[in-house]
């Protein structure tokens, strides 16, 4: 079996600025939820068997108490906000499997998934449903893979290192140094892409890079200035590493065999009402006789 694992707040967030705002009869902005609903669906029409949806039930995390200026909620449209709970209860009404992060993140839900399903023999491979490069930490050679559904790309672990220059337990690494802007946190002075990523596919990991400049076995420029600057801000580089490392032991599903979708729930016709789209209904039961009938 395959499983696929889905960034559902990822998905609320590309649905609600890529298609036109709507909203039910009772004036609340449902698009995005719908269109969310909608590619799941899709996704179960195209195959996929054992489904998992990890959201941000709050935006906040334990790495907000670690970092200031880590990610919140701030600056997130209302009409987008107000969605949240709605796409999560739309989801587990169409009968998936949603895991609700609170002291996590969405991107922990989805490793600590992906742990759990590589850990099952029965799992031919593990797709991990998102664009996010902090996911790419995740993938392991062919069976652990990043599947960006929009542009329909799957990047296994030979494709994490074309794109990043380092491997996939190395990332967390390279994220310390160049920073990351959608995170809130702003690397080390000096480490461009290019550099961190010459450092790293020498050293592997920060705790290996040599103290001295001058001791580095890599051609960068401006290596002793680099060196003293890495040095003296390494408590930085160290606590940047742990935020961008993702956990893998989030509150998930105990088995592989709860992801498997086996249809709507009974109510998931009022849920479709709600979001003024009744053919959403109409789907997941075709889908879910087509199952049967197997």
């Amino acid at each position: 079996m395959n499983v696929h694992i889905i960034d559902g707040t990822y998905e609320l967030f590309r649905h609600f600025y890529a298609v036109p705002k709507a909203q039910n009869t009772g004036g609340h902005e449902v698009a995005a939820a719908r269109g969310v609903v909608g590619s799941m669906l899709f996704l179960l029409e195209s195959g996929a068997t054992h489904v998992a949806i990890a959201t941000d039930h709050v935006i906040e995390s334990f790495r907000n108490a670690m970092w200031p200026g880590y990610k919140d909620g701030t600056g997130i449209d209302p009409l987008l906000f107000s969605q949240f709970p709605v796409v999560e209860e739309a989801l587990s009404a169409a009968g998936f499997v949603v895991w609700k992060m609170v002291e996590h993140e969405a991107d922990d839900g989805m490793a600590s998934g992906a742990s759990l399903a590589a850990a099952d023999e029965r799992v031919e491979q593990v797709l991990l449903c998102t664009p996010d490069k902090d996911l790419a930490q995740c993938v392991r050679g062919t069976r652990v893979v990043q599947f960006d559904r929009r542009q329909r790309v799957v990047r296994d672990e030979a494709g994490v290192r074309e794109k990043f220059g380092v491997s996939p337990t190395t990332l967390p690494d390279w994220l310390a140094l160049v920073g990351d802007s959608a995170d809130g946190f702003p690397g080390i002075r000096g480490f461009g892409a290019k550099t961190a990523t010459a450092v790293l596919r020498r050293y592997e990991t920060i705790d290996r890079i040599p103290a001295n400049g001058a001791d580095w076995d890599v051609q960068v420029r401006g290596a002793e200035r680099l060196a003293v600057t890495l040095r003296d801000d390494l408590e930085h580089a160290l606590l940047f590493r742990k935020l961008a490392t993702l956990v893998t032991d989030a509150p998930v599903s105990s088995s592989v065999d709860e992801l498997r979708w086996t249809g709507p729930r009974d109510d998931f016709d009022i849920v479709a009402e709600v979001l003024d789209a009744p053919e959403l209904a109409r789907r997941a039961g075709e889908i879910a006789e087509a199952r049967a009938a197997i």
